[in-house]
């Protein structure tokens, strides 16, 4: 596995606090001027550990996909909406998400990782349903509004693309 590039930024006002975060590839640590060498190494490697554990739970792997798209069939679709597969992809840059009814497979956009649990939560309950209903009828927001928090993902998908300066989908719609 390799290293990412830290950089260390020590600061004469930062009392105790010791902070990090990614800037691009690099993860940018902040300390407390007052550490030593040796305090400084102990910190900058629990911040670096911390920080990729919450990037890995943050962005879920294909299978990790898959068993969430099953539960949420389970809680919010009564276990009707089965995919044969669940995965990321980088090509879809005008919408959030896509479903093939006819091979029972489902796509996220990769500009979902990161987000709130919710909001993917959200997209693929979307896309499961359209493995009932291939429009989006009434039928079809009658499943996708079992969710619970449709409207609030709903929303921040929509501030989300405004704030980018992205044209959301039609309808503010997932696809």
């Amino acid at each position: 596995m390799t290293h990412p590039e830290v950089e260390v930024r020590r600061s004469k006002r930062r009392r105790r606090t010791v902070s990090a975060y990614r800037d691009g590839d690099r993860i940018v640590v902040m300390i407390p001027a007052s550490l030593s060498r040796r305090e400084e190494a102990e910190w900058v490697e629990t911040m670096v550990a911390r920080l990729e554990k919450s990037e890995r739970r943050r962005k879920p792997s294909d299978d990790d996909l898959m068993q969430r798209a099953e539960a949420l069939s389970d809680r919010h679709l009564g276990g009707l909406a089965t995919p044969e597969s669940v995965r990321w992809v980088e090509n879809q840059n005008t919408r959030w998400g896509s479903c093939t009814p006819g091979d029972r497979t489902i796509r996220l956009s990769a500009r979902l990782q990161g987000m709130p649990g919710w909001v993917i939560d959200y997209v693929l309950v979307h896309e499961l349903a359209h493995l009932l209903e291939i429009g989006h009828d009434e039928k079809f927001w009658a499943w996708v509004d079992r969710y619970p928090q449709a409207e609030r993902a709903k929303g921040y998908l929509l501030g989300w693309s405004a704030a980018a300066h992205l044209e959301p989908p039609p309808g503010g719609d997932v696809d």
